[in-house]
């Protein structure tokens, strides 16, 4: 069917590494509460870095929820998290907004589809 299982807050709650063998499961969503504090809180860097670690080591997906900030971001960079969520991109929006964020965000996009159309 094409459907792909992700283990959302993962490391808290009922989460549990069992499910990693049970299920078919293509990403890891790391809990926002580790996220908030990784830049410093020694803990949840290690905590954060491992579940990055694990995942990979098991051909999974990561998904960081809750990114805010920039030293958020650079941690999750240099530890190769796949994919990041979180207000340091944007707030949510309605769906008929995201067009005019992405074209506001973006104008190289816009330009470049443009060029590529033929319009000036």
């Amino acid at each position: 069917m094409g459907l792909k299982l992700a283990i959302d807050d993962f490391g808290t709650g009922y989460s549990s590494l069992s499910y990693l063998k049970q299920f078919p499961v293509s990403k890891l969503k790391i809990d926002r509460s580790f996220v908030r504090e990784v830049a410093v809180n020694p803990d949840d860097a290690a905590i954060t870095a491992a579940i990055i670690a694990m995942a990979r080591s098991l051909s999974l997906k990561v998904i960081a929820e809750g990114v805010e900030n920039e030293a958020q971001m650079s941690f999750l960079r240099l530890h190769h998290c796949d994919e990041i969520q979180g207000y340091y991109f944007s707030k949510p929006l309605a769906a008929d907004k995201i067009a005019d964020k992405l074209r506001a965000d973006y104008p190289e996009v816009q330009i470049r589809a443009q060029a590529s159309a033929g319009t000036p």
